[in-house]
């Protein structure tokens, strides 16, 4: 496309804000190793302001939302995001944009990463490059922002000004970011209803955020032993006015050779054991042993006991519901926020990820579920189709258009397409609208053939303002096998029903057209992956919409892990399944309430119902 105009050098400061109760874009960002802000998803950001608009002071579960983020929980209150697999904690923030951004049209640019990935900027960078774009700048130096790197338009792509290296580039349409009203800080990074000053920053807590198992708790440079608990951060809870020395010689001293633990609460100190408020209290230099051995600290501050009389809460199962705070990860933190009450701490229990043994004979076939294999082959997605034909297939054309923007090129419905000039169809020009037939959402019908031809082209089309989808979706599954069969053990929760378990299999191979790198290898770590639902009727429903949902390639697609950083690998894609049979320790089992009517949810938001079923 021919932009016209002069390069631009864009000043930092041209990302403004809206004044005080007018309308703005949130946004939820953490802060990475590299102190950049990297902010989160649309959909993840709706999420947050839902659970926000509830209790402000509650935690919020991110892989309810978005698989690849299954081990995170944000906590309100502290603004901190927790892994619970590791305990690694970082800040978060509440960052507010004027609803014309690029977060609030929905516009996510990105870059090619050397895996082939794509990975979205930085929203400042991402801004600055859609208001450059917008004006028709046919370049753009990142410098002013703090980045060596030339953005070319024309090419779509990225150049690293000293070692001349080009990246590719492209803009994606997605969800809008959430919007809110009201007289609201620029940003908000500091716990809800905190009542003065920054969170601490001394060595302290640093440490606390970033303890390592091995490691023994450093000293600030001038400070006494038991000085830092006077320290105001917000961050930490209010400990007694004056820690004894020889408390804090047991936790300077302690060390960690072990983890995850346990926290109890509230303690129980074993019979005769004196307060560890006392005089005599600890010894530095302990461990705490990998079979568990805490014996010597017992003996010598009376801090551990026996917590048979008090359930264990493991610190990396924190759901917002235990009394354990998300800060108390690793024991200098839990010492460190817990000094005012002795802790009791304990080793965490594994979860239990498969059934006992079943053989054979005793594996039964679902009742009311025909087979008990399927299996996805190379080549599943409808031919390719005109993408004209299938807009107008869904759409009613519209003669006098509404005066409101297109909210796909953000344009007036009453004027000419943002993409005249870039996409040309015989017969659709770029004044035409319509509206979509089920849902009555007006664009411009370039814009919707637009989206169509960047997306499966597998037939259907999904509304980009509710979702609702037209036609059958498919998906970029790569071949595999599913089985589906009934075992003689029960879930927790489901005593009195036995278990469907649902194993998938896909080995690795060649990516097609449909996905990120057509003829490079992907790899499929972790095959086969078991899952399990409880024999009732709504399991048994549950399963026949999985198995459309596999036979429509909706249930894997290739990408990168978040776990792992790999790409080009098979990764779960938007519905969830439980991997852990016996426990639910990471999030991923049983007991669940609600689990199968939001999987149920979920199959719905990709077009697949018990009607589509049947059908």
């Amino acid at each position: 496309m021919s932009r016209p105009g002069q390069g631009v050098m864009v000043p930092v400061a041209g990302l403004g804000f809206p004044p005080q109760n007018v309308a703005r874009v949130v946004v939820w960002e953490w802060l990475n190793e590299h102190s950049r802000w990297r902010p989160y998803t649309a959909t993840v950001c709706h999420h947050i302001e839902n659970v926000l608009k509830e209790d402000a002071r509650g935690s919020v579960v991110l892989g309810q939302v978005d698989a690849h983020l299954v081990p995170y929980v944000i906590d309100l209150q502290s603004m901190h995001q927790f892994r619970q697999d590791t305990g690694t904690m970082r800040p978060v923030r509440r960052n507010f944009y004027d609803p014309s951004s690029a977060p609030g049209k929905g516009i996510v640019w990105e870059w090619e990463n050397d895996g082939g990935a794509w990975t979205a900027y930085d929203m400042d960078i991402c801004i600055t490059i859609q208001n450059a774009y917008e004006k028709q700048h046919p370049w753009l130096d990142l410098s002013s922002l703090g980045f060596c790197y030339l953005i070319y338009f024309n090419s779509m792509s990225q150049m690293n000004r000293q070692t001349r290296r080009r990246r590719r580039l492209r803009r994606r349409l997605d969800l809008a970011y959430p919007l809110t009203v009201g007289s609201i800080p620029k940003s908000q990074s500091w716990p809800v209803g905190a009542s003065s000053g920054q969170p601490c920053s001394c060595q302290h807590f640093t440490c606390v955020s970033s303890f390592k198992p091995g490691k023994t708790l450093p000293m600030t440079d001038g400070e006494t032993k038991a000085q830092h608990l006077h320290c105001p951060g917000p961050e930490r809870p209010r400990a007694p006015a004056l820690l004894p020395t020889s408390l804090w010689n047991c936790v300077q001293g302690l060390q960690v050779t072990d983890a995850p633990l346990l926290v109890t609460w509230p303690p129980v100190l074993s019979p005769g054991t004196a307060s560890p408020w006392g005089s005599g209290v600890g010894a530095q230099g302990q461990r705490y042993r990998r079979d568990g051995d805490v014996s010597g600290l017992e003996s010598s501050c009376g801090l551990f006991s026996c917590p048979c009389r008090v359930p264990a809460l493991p610190v990396k199962n924190l759901n917002g519901t235990g009394p354990v705070h998300p800060a108390l990860a690793g024991i200098p933190g839990i010492l460190l926020c817990a000094a005012g009450l002795p802790v009791c701490l304990t080793r965490a229990p594994k979860p239990i990820l498969h059934p006992p043994p079943v053989s054979k004979s005793d594996v039964k076939p679902v009742p009311g579920v025909p087979g008990v294999c399927r299996k996805t082959k190379k080549k599943h997605l409808k031919k390719s189709k005109n993408p004209e034909d299938v807009v107008r297939r869904y759409m009613q054309k519209v003669k006098n258009p509404p005066d409101e923007d297109c909210t796909i090129c953000m344009e007036r419905l009453v004027t000419a397409s943002g993409y005249e000039g870039v996409l040309r169809h015989k017969g659709v020009r770029p004044e035409l609208v319509g509206r979509l037939g089920r849902c009555g959402h007006v664009y411009h019908l370039l814009c919707l053939v637009a989206m169509y031809s960047n997306g499966n082209k597998d037939g259907s089309l999904q509304c980009p303002t509710c979702k609702a989808i037209y036609g059958e979706k498919t998906g970029t599954q790569p071949p595999g096998k599913m089985e589906f069969h009934l075992i003689p053990h029960s879930l927790p929760g489901f005593s009195d029903t036995q278990t469907i378990r649902i194993v998938y299999d896909i080995p690795t191979g060649i990516q097609g057209p449909e996905h990120p790198n057509p003829g490079k290898k992907f790899t499929a770590r972790g095959f086969p992956r078991h899952c399990y639902l409880p024999n009732n009727d709504k399991g048994q429903k549950v399963l026949r919409l999985l198995i459309t949902a596999w036979e429509r390639r909706l249930i894997f697609t290739i990408g990168t892990s978040n776990t792992t950083g790999e790409s080009d690998t098979v990764v779960w894609n938007e519905i969830h399944h439980k991997t852990e049979f016996g426990s639910n320790l990471t999030g991923h089992g049983y007991p669940d309430a609600s689990y199968l009517d939001n999987v149920l949810a979920e199959l719905t938001a990709q077009g697949v119902s018990e009607a589509v079923a049947k059908a």
